[in-house]
């Protein structure tokens, strides 16, 4: 769970950092694909290419496809209809995904796991809601689309480390998730682009730079490696606590305004929800007693 941890505390950062530099100044497509591409380049040193087994490869590329390609272009996207709290608000149901695409894969359905999802997407909730206003069907509609591609992405790369074994450690071949991210995210740059809004400050490319090693390239990394240390329903857990995480980092650094109290009870039953989950792993005889 250490890495899953770390994670969410490095996207935590990544929130407050897209918001503050690149949000409405840099082009989303550009800013995707120079994630992509840092990425790729940290790992393609180390790639194999020969003697892999051809279902792991091009499972990999299809999970970076879904879990970064589409997932990114689609919240990007979501921002020209929605506002930020809008899309925070919808983004809250990817532990339910996560939870429904791991039983369906796995051919089989854990009401504890989907208990404990539901009760993260609640604190998330908590946290999150604000009133909505205006048109935002074809928002929500792009998030849904986000959240099922994240979810997917990540449980397709559990299900092949644990089902498909190799010897190889898993950076000698990460390095095609990021392949299959760049087949979606460098067309869509080149066609739906726009090379008046490429970076201007040292600022912006710092940003970029720290993004596409951290937050993408190391985060998605040892999301992927805990994922398979942890069952299905912490794993869909998980991606609901850089919820009250990005809020106390954007309030700490930044100074927005949040309520504490919110995130406090959010965040808690965000925490709860994984004591659930818990409970539901335990054999049925010491659940009993």
């Amino acid at each position: 769970m250490s890495y899953l941890l770390i994670v969410n505390l490095i996207w935590s950062f990544s929130f407050s950092l897209i918001g503050q530099y690149l949000a409405g100044q840099v082009d989303s497509d550009f800013a995707v694909l120079a994630r992509v591409a840092v990425a790729a380049l940290i790992f393609l040193p180390f790639t194999v290419w020969r003697g892999l087994p051809a279902r792991l490869a091009a499972g990999f590329w299809l999970a970076g496809a879904l879990q970064f390609g589409i997932t990114y272009l689609c919240l990007y996207r979501s921002f020209s209809v929605l506002t930020v709290p809008e899309v925070l608000l919808f983004t809250v149901l990817t532990p339910i995904y996560v939870t429904l695409i791991e039983d369906a894969l796995e051919r089989r359905f854990n009401r504890w796991a989907l208990f404990a999802a539901a009760v993260a997407v609640g604190g998330g909730i908590l946290i999150r809601w604000q009133p909505l206003a205006g048109e935002f069907l074809w928002g929500f509609v792009l998030l849904q689309i986000a959240n099922a591609t994240f979810a997917a992405g990540q449980v397709l790369c559990r299900h092949l480390l644990l089902h498909h074994p190799v010897e190889l450690p898993l950076y000698r071949f990460f390095g095609h998730f990021f392949l299959g991210a760049l087949v979606l995210v460098l067309p869509s740059f080149l066609i739906f682009g726009n090379p008046d809004k490429l970076p201007v400050t040292a600022i912006q490319w710092g940003v970029l730079l720290w993004m596409g090693l951290f937050a993408t390239a190391l985060g998605l990394f040892w999301w992927v490696k805990g994922s398979v240390r942890v069952d299905a329903g912490t794993l869909a857990v998980m991606n609901e606590l850089h919820v009250p995480l990005g809020l106390l980092v954007n309030l700490l650094i930044w100074n927005r305004d949040a309520d504490l109290a919110k995130i406090a009870l959010g965040g808690s039953v965000i925490l709860l929800s994984l004591a659930i989950n818990r409970f539901g792993r335990r054999p049925p005889a010491l659940a009993a007693s």
